[in-house]
């Protein structure tokens, strides 16, 4: 999975195209998130993933409960 993270902490990835099934929509965003929970430096602490949000490339953003995609 790959992903670009900006200075102010924001993880961008693509999760896949709108004719993908919704299945597959949601074991990519786990996969996602799995790959940026094992990316957390160990000297870190507290929540590390705070606020999701889903969006097409030029849509507005669609919030998601950080629980229903991690682990």
């Amino acid at each position: 999975v790959e992903f670009r993270v900006e200075k102010a902490g924001i993880v961008q990835a693509g999760i896949g195209k709108a004719s993908f099934s919704e299945d597959k929509l949601v074991e990519n965003v786990k996969a996602l998130a799995d790959a940026v929970s094992k990316a957390k430096p160990a000297g870190s602490k507290g929540t590390y993933i705070q606020r999701v949000a889903v969006s097409s490339t030029m849509g507005p953003g669609v919030k998601v409960e950080p629980g229903t995609i991690l682990g």
